[in-house]
């Protein structure tokens, strides 16, 4: 492991960060359930350390009696390059969704899946949070995927332990559930309608799951609704900023060689304009205008 001094007067939220040091992420096969820190960029999407992350943060946000939640994360691994079909975006589809799901007809061009990836790729994801949402892979608590977005439910063979699915505020979808249900929500908007969404949907006393809501109203890192950010990872400005429940807020320094570093930790959720001024000023320190993952010769990698 590499450890060096960061200069915590860069960052505006120094009173709540824990040790100032930068640790490189380890490259190590994940564990049982993902590791700690920031999932590899890319290798995280394909051999399940982003699912078994998410799953067991959400396990543990349930078990700590988190009742409304939100889990955030890129579904594809180039989220900003879906609509162009790129290579990585394009593996994910065939070797990840479609074979999980078991769709009918694959991942072909033009079919459901490569023209809808984003939604299909939340089906998947929900599917692995499904078994920590049931109460693991011993639980029979029902668990009920909803979706705004455009899904042919006939295509998709394997759906795990969600027992049923549906569409967002449907009639149908809101007299089908059952007492003591989970509901993992996908992209259902604003988080000024989470609340409705809640009550309409939502069992007493049950865990409602809002899984990667496409865009902020907020224009902040997580919500302002009160729903624990049981697992987040948003890009922002050459870096990320991550969290795993129960753990600290993170912020993380994107390299030239596409690797991530560790640069703070915070036990309080900063805010977006703080993590993303950091990351940026130290981007710019080391590498200056060297570190761009789009321009070829100055540090692409997409």
């Amino acid at each position: 492991m590499k450890i060096s001094i960061f200069y915590l007067n860069l960052c505006l939220w120094s009173s709540s960060l824990l040790p100032d040091v930068v640790v490189v992420v380890n490259a190590l096969v994940p564990f049982i359930d993902g590791g700690k820190g920031m999932p590899k960029l890319y290798d995280g999407w394909f051999n399940e350390q982003v699912a078994k992350q998410a799953s067991t943060s959400v396990s543990k946000a349930i078990a700590a009696g988190k009742k409304n939640i939100e889990v955030n994360f890129p579904p594809v691994p180039n989220v900003d390059e879906v609509k162009f079909g790129t290579p990585l975006n394009q593996k994910f589809g065939q070797k990840i969704v479609a074979k999980d799901l078991q769709i009918k007809g694959g991942y072909t061009p033009g079919s459901e899946v490569s023209r809808n990836l984003i939604a299909y790729s939340n089906i998947y994801w929900a599917k692995k949070i499904a078994t920590a949402a049931k109460g693991g892979p011993l639980g029979s608590k029902p668990v009920a995927l909803l979706t705004s977005e455009r899904v042919l439910f006939s295509d998709v063979k394997n759906t795990g332990d969600i027992s049923r699915v549906g569409v967002t505020m449907s009639q149908k979808a809101r007299k089908g559930g059952r007492n003591g249900e989970t509901i993992i929500c996908v992209n259902p908007g604003g988080e000024e309608q989470w609340g409705r969404l809640v009550s309409a949907h939502g069992s007493p006393g049950a865990p409602f799951v809002v899984l990667n809501n496409a865009y902020s109203t907020s224009y902040d890192v997580g919500n302002k609704k009160g729903f624990e950010e049981a697992y987040y990872m948003k890009r922002v400005s050459k870096g990320w900023i991550y969290r795993a429940f129960p753990g600290p807020w993170e912020a993380y320094l994107e390299t030239p060689t596409g690797g991530v570093e560790l640069l703070m930790s915070s036990k309080t959720k900063p805010s977006l304009r703080d993590v993303s001024a950091a990351v940026r000023e130290e981007s710019f320190k080391r590498y200056a205008i060297f570190n761009d993952r789009f321009s070829p010769g100055f540090g692409e990698r997409l």
